[in-house]
Parts: structure tokens; C-alpha cells; sequence
């Protein structure tokens, strides 16, 4: 996230906002929209990052802080608006961003060497210019703060002499700003971020889609916004998007989420309880420190199951003692000053109604059990949402540790597995991930599925029609049952349902609504239950030979870096002469021109031009070792001693003010810039570097390569994160090794190459393999991550890598197709490689593939 979000910005700054957004391979977005600028702020960038609830969003945006004043805003120290939802968000993200020992606060103190201020809203006169020269500010308020239509009487937009020190040396003609009745500039902190143009960053951006809000952006002369939610609106510029799978395979998250129905409440506790216990057991063998804890979701006052009922119950019936309960609501916050996470904190059961729904994250919280009879869509969600955190973001040994579990009762959750799923979709999940996420338990069938049974449950469909006479042949009983009730029938499904046995279900129903719900629920079934089914889930193993080449009689995995080391490359060898064309300076500014990456691909040499900054914030009293350290630590990367660096930049520096004659106050001045244009420079050297030690490391004469499985790429059962799932239509593909196909579209070449495969006898599983997260083979510059990988039924390993007819002759298709060769040659006879073509004249896909595995 962190990449495409530096990546963008780095563009931004040369081709402007909409250009880079457009060009830019938006990683994990489907059917990305053309670019919206900000009204009133066209030329301002304006984008998204998409997280599910769990994805880390307030240490992303204190990242985000240090990657938009180096790509983007050029400011050593930039001032921050960090806009949150709510009041009790906004309350944690300030402890967070304040407290030494926290990853939000340690990211800051790294990224700015300790110089950065954090300031509530609320205490906006307490910036004071020096603050604003010399450290990073970041003031952390509400949307609802500073939107509103009318700003009399608003403390934000008010005149304030304390802040007079801020405006004494800007000229009164300054445009932008907002007047008092004389005319004169108002002292407001509105004037002040309009004068210093903060970098903008917008948790849970979805509440902040109206006119006003964007108006606001517009007050505040945003330099840059940021966006990060689950849940985009519609015409968002999502940069990327990181699925819920990701999440997982990261192992952030606990899925699935284990869901049982209960007859009453009643029972829906007691359930919950013997979990909690259950996993108790469990999480004592752990090797790390877990205490699972309930979360119960009471109902308001005047309910049948309020807060004062709850308690009473869990005291009264199942011998719990009250010190082991906590009351969290509006006026009851028994967890404040609690250290959930201490080994001496006796909680294990927190009752809420929905107070929790703002910005409490406990990883021990395992278990969510509602007794509301009504409940809110939201308020389930984000006490959901609190269940679903991994402790230590690591996945623990037993994996019943690694789900969370749900008790309800159906009489207030009649259609509980569509409300979870709906849920899980407000989360951010997507709806074939929400459909995985969810087994259902069922206790009251014969031989039904217990709290803790491996392998899905079958589905169980409510009717209020009776449709038991329905005939159903042999073949179709062994996946479904059809059983009559007192209200109507229930249908069972077990198994692989086919789709032909669900349309005769849904024909035979007369309410639209109810064979709607069928095939939602079929389809989540069939999910479930290929899941379990695929060879992954089973534990099949599946390793794939990595190419490695040999150097000083060791055995190397051939990455960029291995290739690099091998060769003892030295980054003084290379020129360090900056000609004009790479940098200039010009009547207005500097002129600039480097190797535009966008859309994968280098596309034209750009030039860009600098923005006009305020002389009088150039510190040009620098010396060239003060510039020469301050390059040193934007460059630096672990391959070189420091000294390396700083000879490089020295060298640099001298030719630009020896030779060209380049005075140093410029330099420092557009000091962001000459750190862009000498890591291009280094980055051409190491890519020089690299291409010569691919060549007589890999090809040649004395090269010694080997394709081993002692450096196997292993296709692990958590680890596969597509960005999307193929829909299974119009094909239903049997062989793949993850329940889920990757990022497939269903119709095209790469379609129609992964149907020869799944119907190809010799093929045991195969996978569709991720870019960037799959199997990959060595190019000069940077990896190839082919399209296919399989196992065959003999053993060997099939790597398939299709390239239209458009596109076998181009460069990068042979060198792809040598590596691969040499990769096939390499594995002594264990491994094939080939790039079939579906062309005019050529054998078919099928026997192109056919022929290469015979």
C-alpha cells in the first residue's frame, strides 16, 4: 500500500494528479474509474486507499506523513490535518499518536528524527511558528469540526490574537484567506492551514463524500488528501485496494468466522461461554500469552435483554464473577484504565450495546454473541469487526485459535448468514471473501456439525412454502434433502450442489424473495464447501524448484539481490555526472527530467516543473556536508557502507558546483529534486550492474545453474491473496489448487489457456499464479511471474506462461521465454516450461501443451 501510494505520488509530482492516477496500475482495483479532481482544487491529489476493517489504517497514515513531504509536498517539515470520524476516534488516535512505545508514535519519531508535534484540534493556539519551521505538526480533529455551512461562532474559523505570530510577516494582500469587516486578515486557524497548506488525511473517508466536505478541503488549501476506508463511495479515486484475503494470508485477521444459530438467547450464551472455555483450553498450550474474551451484545432499556439482565444472567446461571464482567456503554465504561492484554487482568466477558463500535481493538476477543432482538446493521458490524483481529498478528498453532466464532439466536437474527455476510461486505470484504468467511454450525441436525467439527456444515434453507413432494433422483439426493415442517419445509444441501438442482429448487418455490435467498445461500454453500475440498485445504503439498545458480560453491536463489552481491558491484565505479538535461535551471525555477515508471512500464522521458517555495524558507546558510548528509540519508539502502553514499553524493555535488557552476544555496533550495534525479542515476547504475551479472551468472559459459526444490517456492495453504476471484461462470473449473481462482477474467485468452489446463488429463492441480505474491523466474531487470503453474500427476512441475500472437516477438516475451528454458534445462528433467500462442496456423492450445508434456 505503502509503495503504490509513494509510487503515485512520485508521479504526481512530475505529470500532475490526474495524469499519474490515470497511467498508474491501481493495484487490486477493478474496473478502476477515470480520475475526479477535488472541486476548487483541481490540480491537488486526491486519492483512496482501500483496507478492510483490520488492515492497520492509522499506522498506514503515519507512514504516509514522511512519503507525501518527501514525494509530493518537497517540506521538511509539513503540517497535517488528520481528519477522523468521531470524538472517541479521535481521542484514540491522539493517545496513539502521543505515546512513546506505540507504532504510531515510534513510526513519526523515526521518519523525522523526533521532531514532530502532535496537537488536538481543540488546542490549535498552541502551534507556534517555530513549531511550524522546525517540526512536523500534525493536528487531529473531527470532519464535523470544520464542516459546517454557517463558521460564525466556530473557534476554528474565529479571529484569534494568539495567533498573530503566524500572519505578522505575510503580505496583507495575500489571496486566499478569509477578512474582517476592515478588511484585514483574520487570525484563524482556517487562515493558518490555508497559508501553510497541509497534507490532508481522511480516516473512514466514506462519512465525507457531501458538497460541504469537499468544501472544507477547500478552506484549508489542502496540499494533498489522502483517504483510507473499507468502504469507498463510488466515485473515489481508489489507488489500491488490499483484499480481506490478503489480510489473512498476512495474518492479520481470524477467518472464518465459525457461526452457530441458537433457539433462544438463552442458549446463545451458554454457547458462547463453553467456546470461550474451549478456546481457553486451547490458547494455554499457545507459546505467546492469549486470554479469549466474549463480547456480548445487549439491547437498550426497555428491551428484553438489557445490560442489568445480562449480567444478572451470566452471575446468576453460569457462576460468573462479576470482576470477570465489564459494562462498557454510554454512561458505564468499566474498561477504562484496563490493560486488556496484562496477564493479571481477570476479564474475559464485556457486555455492550454499542459503545464499542468506535476505536477498541483487543486481539483476545475471540467470541461475539448477540442477544438484541434489534440491532442495528452498523452497530453489528463494528462489535463484529472487534472479534476479528489476530493476537500478535501471527497465526497460532491450533487453528481453531485462527477463527472467530458468532452465537446468535434465530428468532432476532432470522437470516443471520446473509446479515453476517452483508456485514462483512460493509467491511470491506468482498462478496466471494464474505461468502467463505462465514460456516455455519448446525446443532440440531442428526450427526450436526459441533461448535469445534472440521469440514463445512450442510446449509440449512427455511421455507414457509411446503415443497417436500418435489421428486429428486438418486444422484440429486446425495446432495439434497428436502424435509417438511410445521410452517412449511427446510432444504439441506450437502455437498458439491450442482447448479441444475438449485434452478429446480428455485422453480419450485412461488416467492421471488425466497429464490432469491436460495441461490445466495447455494452459492455461499458451494464456496464453503470447495474450500474444504480443494487440494490445499487437504494439506496437499505443493512446491515448485526455484532457479539458483552457484557462486564460491554455494547455492544461491537468483534474485536481483544475490546477482548483485555476486559480483561486487560498486556504486563509484559508475558516472556521477548530472547534465543539464537531467537538471537545470530555468528563468522560473528548475527543470528536471527523469524515467517516468507508470503502468509498469517505462513510458517517455518527462520533464516536470518545480513549484516556486518561499525563499525565505531555504536555510541557505547549508554547507555542501551538511546537503551531502541530508542526500546521504533520502538514498541510502543497506547494499553500501555509509561512506559509499556520501563519496557518491561528494562527487556529485562537486560537479555540479565545481563544473557547472551551480550555486549551493540553489541546490539546497531544490534539494528534493536532485535526491529524485541522483536516485534515478543510482537506480540506472544498479540496473547496469544487474543486467551484466544476469548474463555471466545465469548464461554464461562458466554459469552453474540448477532449478532446486531445496529453495522451493511453496504454494501454502494461507498464502494465496488474490486482488480478485473469478466468478465461476461460464466454466467451473475442478482441478485448482485454492477453493478461489485469482484475478481470471471469465472469457479472453488467459480464460480460455486455463480451461485446456483444468481439462488436461495429465494435470493434477494447477493455480492460477498472482503477480507480484506467486512463483516467479529471474528477468535481467526485476522478476516474471508467469501465468500458470501446475503440478502434473507424474510429479513435474508445468509452468505455463501464454503470450498472444501481438506479443511473441516483443522483447520482453524472449526474454521470458530464455529464462524459462533455462529453468526447464536446469531441473534435470523435473520441471517444463512453455509459452504457448494461440495463432493462425499454430497448433491448438491444447496440443501445444499436450505436446510439450508428453
Amino acid at each position: 500500500t505503502l509503495d503504490a501510494l509513494r509510487s503515485y505520488l512520485d508521479a504526481a509530482r512530475m505529470v500532475g494528479a490526474k495524469r499519474a492516477y490515470d497511467e498508474t496500475d491501481k493495484f487490486g482495483v477493478r474496473n478502476a474509474r477515470p480520475y475526479r479532481a477535488l472541486d476548487g482544487l483541481p490540480n491537488v491529489p486526491y486519492i483512496c486507499l482501500r483496507l478492510p476493517t483490520g488492515g492497520g489504517k492509522t499506522l498506514l497514515s503515519a507512514h504516509t506523513t514522511k512519503i507525501a513531504a518527501d514525494a509530493y509536498l518537497e517540506r521538511e517539515f509539513p503540517l497535517v490535518l488528520w481528519l477522523v470520524p468521531t470524538n472517541t476516534i479521535r481521542a484514540q488516535t491522539l493517545e496513539t499518536l502521543k505515546k512513546p512505545g506505540n507504532p504510531n508514535h515510534e513510526t513519526l519519531r523515526d521518519a523525522f528524527d523526533g521532531r514532530f508535534r502532535v496537537f488536538d484540534i481543540a488546542d490549535f493556539t498552541q502551534i507556534t511558528p517555530a513549531d511550524l519551521h522546525s517540526q512536523v505538526c500534525i493536528v487531529v480533529g473531527t470532519m464535523q469540526t470544520l464542516r459546517v455551512s454557517n463558521t460564525d461562532g466556530r473557534k476554528v474559523y474565529a479571529h484569534n490574537e494568539n495567533l498573530e505570530p503566524h500572519f505578522a510577516a505575510v503580505p496583507a494582500s495575500t489571496a486566499g484567506l478569509e477578512r474582517l469587516d476592515d478588511g484585514g486578515i483574520k487570525f484563524s486557524f482556517r487562515n493558518l492551514l490555508a497559508l501553510n497548506r497541509p497534507l490532508v488525511i481522511v480516516d473512514e473517508a466514506h462519512n465525507n463524500r457531501s458538497a460541504l466536505s469537499v468544501e472544507v478541503l477547500q478552506r484549508v488549501n489542502a496540499a494533498c488528501v489522502v483517504e483510507f476506508t473499507a468502504t469507498p463511495a463510488a466515485d473515489s479515486n481508489v489507488l489500491h485496494n488490499v483484499s480481506a484475503t490478503a489480510l489473512k494470508a498476512e495474518e492479520m485477521i481470524k477467518l472464518p468466522i465459525r457461526l452457530t444459530e441458537h433457539k433462544s438467547w438463552e442458549d446463545a450464551v451458554q454457547d458462547s461461554i463453553l467456546t470461550r472455555q474451549k478456546l481457553h483450553d486451547l490458547a494455554v498450550q499457545d507459546s505467546a500469552y492469549i486470554r479469549p474474551i466474549i463480547l456480548f451484545q445487549a439491547e437498550e432499556k426497555g428491551r428484553e435483554v438489557t445490560k442489568e439482565i445480562l449480567v444478572q444472567h451470566l452471575m446468576d446461571q453460569h457462576a460468573i464473577p462479576r470482576d470477570k464482567i465489564a459494562v462498557v456503554t454510554g454512561d458505564q465504561k468499566e474498561l477504562d484504565g484496563i490493560n486488556l492484554f496484562a496477564r493479571d487482568c481477570k476479564i474475559d466477558f464485556v457486555v455492550t450495546v454499542e459503545a464499542l463500535k468506535e476505536g477498541w481493538d483487543c486481539s483476545f476477543a475471540y467470541v461475539f454473541c448477540s442477544v438484541a432482538t434489534v440491532h442495528s446493521p452498523k452497530d453489528v458490524e463494528q462489535i463484529l469487526g472487534r472479534v476479528l483481529r489476530m493476537p500478535y498478528a501471527k497465526r497460532r498453532k491450533d487453528p481453531d485459535l485462527n477463527r472467530a466464532y458468532a452465537h446468535v439466536a434465530r428468532a432476532s437474527w432470522p437470516n443471520a448468514v446473509r446479515q453476517l455476510h452483508d456485514r462483512l461486505v460493509d467491511m470491506g470484504f468482498e462478496d466471494d471473501e464474505a461468502d467463505s468467511a462465514i460456516e455455519q454450525v448446525q446443532l440440531d441436525l442428526p450427526g450436526g456439525a459441533g461448535l469445534f467439527a472440521s469440514g463445512p456444515a450442510p446449509t440449512i434453507f427455511q421455507l414457509s412454502e411446503d415443497i417436500s413432494a418435489l421428486p429428486l433422483s438418486p444422484e440429486e439426493q446425495a446432495s439434497v434433502r428436502i424435509e417438511k415442517t410445521e410452517t412449511g419445509s427446510r432444504v439441506i444441501l450437502t455437498g458439491d450442489v450442482p447448479e441444475t438442482v438449485i434452478a429446480r429448487l428455485a422453480a419450485a418455490m412461488v416467492s421471488p424473495a425466497a429464490r432469491s435467498d436460495l441461490h445466495a445461500e447455494a452459492k455461499r454453500h458451494r464456496t464453503l464447501w470447495r474450500a474444504a475440498t480443494a487440494p490445499a485445504q487437504r494439506g496437499v503439498a505443493f512446491l515448485v524448484p526455484q532457479l539458483c545458480f552457484s557462486f564460491d560453491d554455494v547455492l544461491l536463489v537468483a534474485d536481483d539481490a544475490a546477482l548483485l552481491e555476486a559480483i561486487d558491484w560498486n556504486l563509484l565505479d559508475y558516472k556521477v555526472e548530472i547534465s543539464e538535461s537531467e537538471f537545470r535551471l530555468t528563468e522560473t525555477g528548475v527543470q528536471w527530467e527523469l524515467d517516468l515508471n507508470l503502468a509498469g512500464k517505462i513510458t517517455e522521458r518527462t520533464v516536470g516543473m518545480a513549484d516556486q517555495f518561499d525563499l525565505d524558507l531555504v536555510d541557505t546558510g547549508w554547507t555542501v556536508t551538511q546537503l551531502c548528509q541530508w542526500l546521504e540519508g533520502k538514498l541510502r539502502k543497506p547494499e553500501f557502507p555509509q561512506m559509499v553514499w556520501l563519496e557518491y553524493i561528494r562527487r556529485a555535488l562537486a560537479y555540479l558546483t565545481d563544473t557547472r557552476k551551480v550555486a549551493l544555496p540553489v541546490l539546497v533550495r531544490w534539494k528534493f529534486i536532485l535526491a529524485k534525479v541522483l536516485a534515478q542515476k543510482i537506480s540506472y547504475a544498479r540496473d547496469t550492474a544487474g543486467k551484466a551479472s544476469y548474463q555471466r551468472l545465469l548464461f554464461g559459459p562458466d554459469a552453474a545453474v540448477e532449478a532446486s526444490f531445496s529453495f522451493a517456492f511453496d504454494f501454502s495453504p494461507g498464502g494465496y491473496a488474490p486482488r480478485w476471484a473469478y466468478v465461476g461462470h461460464p466454466y467451473q473449473f475442478q482441478k485448482h489448487y485454492y477453493p478461489v481462482i485469482g484475478e481470471l477474467k471469465n472469457t479472453g485468452e488467459e480464460y480460455e489457456c486455463a480451461k485446456v489446463l483444468d481439462m488436461t488429463p495429465q494435470v493434477k492441480h494447477w493455480v492460477r499464479n498472482l503477480e507480484r505474491r506467486g512463483f516467479w523466474l529471474p528477468l535481467a531487470k526485476g522478476r516474471f511471474y508467469p501465468d500458470f503453474v501446475a503440478e502434473l500427476v507424474d510429479g513435474r512441475i508445468l509452468v505455463v506462461e501464454y503470450k498472444g500472437a501481438d506479443r511473441v516477438s516483443a522483447d520482453d516475451a524472449r526474454a521470458k521465454s530464455e529464462v524459462g528454458a533455462l529453468w526447464e534445462k536446469a531441473s534435470g528433467g523435473r520441471a517444463v516450461f512453455v509459452m504457448p500462442v494461440e495463432e493462425k496456423g499454430r497448433l491448438s492450445l491444447f496440443e501445444q501443451i499436450a505436446g510439450k508434456i508428453k
